[in-house]
């Protein structure tokens, strides 16, 4: 069973065809990279799989659910995390609370007590655990004041505390500094050894390519080609429309 199907996948905006016909899937563990200039649908791609937009025809599936119409809530009841390409942190939070606050939300605990946390109670040590995951266990910061690859890191943090199964990533090297993007990488790429499902889009070509599995390229608001980093590299029609505009 597929941990996301889309069919036939399209949004319309008056008369405008945002994205037309997107028909694909992606296997349990998987990790797929979504590239394409600015205007192709990537993001829009990703606001109807997520529920940002409502889907004007086709369907989309989670494990096997349809959620075409389903609330984000419903959506992240149903395993599907994601991040955005601007932070959704709590910028004066702790880094450790901003973790914290996610783990006890979905454990169903009293959100109220936030302001007196407990180190040693569950949601605490859930949040310590997924923070040494992603390398930010020793800081002890304001959100705000963490770099912007550090704060990447967090919000990944974040999202594993909600425990997804499927997970959206839009554009996370956004504003990245050149040096923090090996160490993002690497946590990225340890999200496959928990067995999340991972969707990327991302204009850095090398990240996108030393990642996933596959690479569906959009083009207009359609799917151009989906297939393994090698076949998409050496398609001639991807060449000429793409490479050139997002390496």
């Amino acid at each position: 069973m597929p941990a996301v199907e889309a069919r036939g996948l399209g949004w319309q905006v008056g008369g405008a065809r945002i994205v037309k016909g997107v028909s694909f899937t992606v296997a349990p563990g998987e990790m797929v990279g979504v590239i394409g200039p600015n205007g192709a649908g990537k993001t829009s791609l990703f606001n109807l799989v997520s529920g940002i937009n409502p889907v004007t025809t086709g369907q989309v599936l989670l494990n096997g659910t349809d959620v075409t119409h389903a609330p984000i809530a419903a959506r992240a009841r149903a395993g599907l995390g994601r991040t955005f390409q601007t932070s959704s942190l709590f910028p004066q939070l702790s880094v450790h609370e901003n973790v914290r606050l996610a783990a006890q939300s979905r454990m169903g605990g009293n959100l109220s007590i936030l302001r007196f946390p407990h180190r040693g109670d569950e949601a605490s040590r859930e949040a310590n655990g997924h923070l040494d995951r992603v390398h930010l266990a020793a800081r002890d910061a304001v959100a705000g004041d963490l770099s912007h690859g550090d704060k990447r890191k967090l919000e990944i943090a974040v999202l594993l505390a909600q425990d997804p199964s499927v997970i959206l990533l839009d554009e996370p090297m956004a504003g990245v500094a050149h040096a923090d993007v090996p160490g993002l990488t690497e946590v990225i790429r340890d999200l496959n050894t928990l067995g999340k499902t991972v969707m990327i889009v991302e204009h850095h070509l090398e990240v996108v390519l030393g990642l996933v599995t596959r690479v569906a390229v959009m083009h207009q608001g359609e799917l151009l080609a989906f297939d393994t980093p090698e076949t998409i590299m050496a398609n001639p029609t991807v060449q000429s429309a793409y490479l050139g505009d997002i390496a």
